[in-house]
C-alpha cells in the first residue's frame, strides 16, 4: 500500500471509528432517558431510533463497499505483479532501498 492510500484510509478508519462512538453514545442515552416520559421526549427517543438503525444499516453498506474494493484492489495488484514481475521486483527493491537508507539515517 502506498503512502497516498495509507493517508487516504487513515481518515476513513477514524471515521468509523468516531461514527461507531457516536451512535454507542446515542445507544446510551437512549438507555439513560428510557424512564423519561411526555410526548416530547417519547417522540425524540422514536426519531433517533429510527435515525441510529438507518446510521447502521447504511454503515455496513459502507463497510461491504470498502470491503469489496480492497478485494478488488488485491486483485488487480496481483495480477499486475502476475504480468509484470521484473518490474514489480525492482520496485519492491528500489522502495526496500529508500526504506532502509530512511531507518539508517536515524
Amino acid at each position: 500500500m502506498t503512502d497516498t492510500q495509507q493517508a487516504q484510509h487513515q481518515p476513513k478508519d477514524k471515521l468509523m471509528a468516531d461514527l461507531k462512538a457516536v451512535m454507542a453514545d446515542a445507544e446510551e442515552l437512549l438507555s439513560a432517558t428510557a424512564s423519561q416520559t411526555g410526548e416530547r421526549i417519547t417522540e425524540l427517543r422514536e426519531r433517533m431510533q429510527d435515525n441510529l438503525r438507518n446510521a447502521r444499516h447504511k454503515m455496513g453498506d459502507w463497510e461491504d463497499a470498502v470491503r469489496v474494493k480492497t478485494r478488488e484492489v488485491a486483485r488487480a495488484t496481483d495480477d499486475y505483479v502476475h504480468e509484470h514481475p521484473w518490474k514489480s521486483i525492482g520496485l519492491a527493491a528500489g522502495i526496500g532501498l529508500i526504506v532502509g537508507l530512511l531507518i539508517s539515517r536515524r
